[in-house]
């Protein structure tokens, strides 16, 4: 898979983590190994006008998804499978705010590396099709979410 990352926040990232969660989540949905992700990390500003300019609310977010092509994710599948997607595809933009996101991991009482591994699985999430606007879509995003991050909380390498 081909993930970009661009940090644009002035906040040290673990950028290659990021990457790598990227690819766990990506590989664990079944999406084409060729498929394309950017990931764009900024500050509380860029996030505020992002936010407003995209979604019309005040004030920065922790994350925004913004969608390319559309992926049918193919969870558990094998690239092999007749439902996996046959071509690859630009997946589309995870913008992430680290400002934002350490304060919800104080709040949460996790670290920020935590939270931003939240956010951008939920990100991916969005740009592959999911939501959480309904009861039942939101128990099955945020129980996806929980299991990919479980998972890959099992395979990460610490620092």
């Amino acid at each position: 898979m081909s993930i970009e990352v661009a940090n644009e926040s002035g906040v040290e990232v673990d950028e290659s983590s990021l990457v790598e969660l990227a690819g766990h989540v990506l590989g664990r949905m079944g999406i084409h190994p060729l498929a394309e992700l950017s990931i764009l990390i900024v500050d509380e500003a860029a996030m505020s006008q992002l936010h407003e300019q995209w979604m019309g609310e005040p004030g920065p977010t922790d994350v925004l998804a913004f969608p390319m092509d559309e992926l049918r994710p193919n969870p558990g599948g094998s690239r092999q499978d007749a439902d996996a997607p046959l071509d690859p595809a630009l997946l589309g933009d995870v913008v992430l705010c680290p400002q934002v996101a350490a304060k919800q991991a104080a709040d949460a009482g996790h670290s920020t590396r935590d939270e931003l591994e939240l956010l951008c699985t939920h990100g991916i999430l969005h740009l592959l099709g999911y939501d959480h606007a309904e009861p039942e879509e939101h128990a099955e995003m945020f129980g996806l979410q929980g299991e990919l991050l479980e998972a890959w909380r099992g395979v990460r390498r610490e620092p």
